[in-house]
């Protein structure tokens, strides 16, 4: 009897215990693949460079130069993990936006809203034909955040 009231009470704990961590978040955003992409577990940002420069080009309405292109495909390319190029592509566009200073709405550059440049680096995967994982199954080839307000 005292074993059956043990087991029960285990049993019991362990379904208070699940519904709780599933009510209150303990499944962290950071849980599945894209988890390897985390600074904090050593993973480096890359920086971008050819990107930045691309997506600037192209958010002004400048014609890009192939040296450019391909300086950004080949460093997208080069991100091993898939589930990492949306998130450096993420890094690279946040930093644009506090190198030049922006707030939301704002011009990034003169004639280039920030939506814009937003869209323009959600979409340099599917520019450079590079593949990304998509989650969300909308459109393969340009990063989820796009769909975000807050990127």
């Amino acid at each position: 009897m005292w074993m059956k009231t043990v087991f029960w009470g285990l049993l019991l704990f362990m379904l208070v215990a699940t519904t709780m961590a599933v009510e209150y978040g303990a499944r962290s955003h950071n849980s599945g693949p894209w988890s390897w992409c985390d600074p904090a577990t050593g993973y480096k940002v890359s920086a971008l460079t050819g990107c930045r420069a691309m997506v600037k080009l192209q958010c002004v309405g400048s014609q890009v130069p192939e040296a450019v292109l391909r300086d950004c495909c080949q460093q997208l390319a080069d991100i091993n993990n898939e589930w990492c190029r949306c998130g450096d592509l993420s890094s690279m566009l946040r930093s644009v936006y506090q190198e030049l200073g922006v707030r939301e709405g704002k011009e990034v550059l003169p004639g280039c809203r920030k939506e814009v440049m937003k869209l323009t680096a959600a979409s340099v995967p599917e520019v450079c034909k590079v593949p990304i994982p998509n989650p969300s199954g909308d459109r393969a080839g340009v990063c989820y955040w796009a769909a975000y307000p807050d990127v």
